[in-house]
């Protein structure tokens, strides 16, 4: 029987086997654990984290959706900044859908192309 874990890390080393951030498309790194989100832009051929964001930063109580969404805006605003516009997104293994999605989303609002 594969638990949870295992299959999420199934799949994020697959992905990860693939999807390889370099300094003009760095990878957006996202993880999220049952109370906080994180996420990371980083240039894999250096292993430099360029730009970062999480919910831990952000005072406010809000639901996790809309904290997620929150840090989606933070890691666009600091990537632009760090002078990256286009990344390819990591999602770790976790399923398209919720608090990723909302932040995938909340990033390319504030700017970010993926």
């Amino acid at each position: 029987m594969v638990t949870k874990e295992q299959r999420r890390l199934r799949i994020k080393a697959r992905v990860r086997g693939k999807i390889h951030g370099t300094p003009d498309r760095p990878r957006l790194s996202v993880f999220r654990s049952n109370k906080q989100i994180y996420a990371q832009v980083i240039d894999d051929t250096t292993g430099t984290t360029l730009a970062s964001a999480s919910s831990l930063k952000i005072e406010e109580k809000l639901p996790k959706k809309a904290m997620a969404a929150k840090v989606g805006e933070l890691i666009a605003k600091n990537a632009i900044e760090a002078g990256v516009e286009t990344v390819r997104f990591d999602r770790n293994g976790y399923l398209y859908h919720g608090r990723v999605k909302e932040l995938a989303d909340a990033a390319r609002k504030g700017g970010l192309k993926f």
